[in-house]
């Protein structure tokens, strides 16, 4: 497409973040050379990592790509607002560095916005790399008020078409979110405070209250790898999980409902989390656990750090 068409079309910011993963991350910007969007730019966002990625990709292959160095690490919060905070564009897709992306899907997440001013985040549909015709995503279901607890619409399911409806869904997913710069001047950013799990799903509650619709559109595809950088067995994973359960939960439920939480909590959750560690021998994840419902107990669930 030529330029005269690229500056009819909106420029999209697409901001992905960089810890010790040069090569994961030229995988992904190898990906973005397919696009046929004509008007984006790249914001590679480095958290501090051990080695200079210049020292291992070649910028100068990616066009419209950007190396930005945060000189510290700061979490997938921080570091995607401190990326979204140095883009351009009227649209920011915020997207994983461990994905490949297909070469419509830009012009697919954008559509939606066009066809429906009220819709202000669009999501595209997820599949495993390693199984590439099985989903990871589909949707988001509601949040339980009582667990605190989510599950995604599809997750190990082969993609037989069986979801290929676009509409509304209950959260973005931190994966892969296209969000209009409207929604971040109304609602902010990500809840830095998190840090690492569940600041998608605070700012979704934020976004939809704000009078935001999360979009679901099956016909954008992207290819994820899944959790190279923590892990599914990490004790940071644990820690961050149970830490950020309790405090979504804080920031987001009615006096009644924060009750009957913490009620199922002390008397179900905690209890059975404990055990499991307990009889699997697994004492760095109970440490880790114990922090995290520790956290929650000397500090305030207000967005100050």
């Amino acid at each position: 497409m030529n330029d005269h068409a690229a500056d009819n079309q909106p420029l999209i910011s697409i901001v992905t973040l960089n810890y010790n993963q040069a090569a994961v991350t030229e995988a992904f910007l190898r990906s973005c050379l397919s696009l046929r969007y004509p008007n984006y730019e790249i914001l590679v966002c480095d958290m501090a990592s051990e080695e200079r990625l210049e020292d291992k990709l070649d910028s100068s292959h990616y066009p419209k790509t950007r190396i930005l160095h945060s000189g510290k690490n700061l979490g997938f919060a921080g570091g995607n607002n401190w990326g979204i905070r140095q883009a351009a564009g009227e649209f920011i897709f915020i997207v994983n560095n461990d994905t490949e992306l297909t070469p419509d899907i830009l012009d697919l997440l954008i559509l939606p916005f066009s066809e429906n001013p009220a819709i202000g985040v669009v999501c595209p549909k997820i599949r495993y790399f390693s199984n590439p015709d099985v989903i990871q995503y589909a949707g988001f279901r509601p949040m339980n008020p009582y667990t605190g607890r989510t599950s995604t619409v599809g997750d190990q399911e082969k993609d037989l078409g069986q979801y290929d409806i676009p509409g509304p869904t209950f959260g973005a997913h931190g994966c892969a979110m296209m969000v209009k710069r409207e929604v971040i001047a109304r609602t902010g950013m990500f809840p830095e405070k998190f840090f690492l799990y569940y600041e998608e799903w605070d700012w979704s509650a934020r976004i939809q209250k704000a009078g935001f619709i999360i979009w679901y559109q099956p016909s954008a595809i992207i290819y994820h790898k899944v959790s190279l950088t923590v892990g599914r067995e990490n004790p940071r994973t644990t820690y961050y999980l149970t830490r950020n359960r309790i405090l979504y939960m804080r920031r987001n439920s009615g006096v009644i409902q924060l009750f009957l939480f913490i009620l199922f909590y002390i008397f179900f959750t905690f209890p059975k989390a404990v055990l499991g560690y307990i009889f699997r021998g697994e004492w760095a994840e109970l440490r880790y656990f114990l922090k995290g419902v520790w956290y929650n107990l000397r500090h305030s669930s207000s967005s100050a750090q």
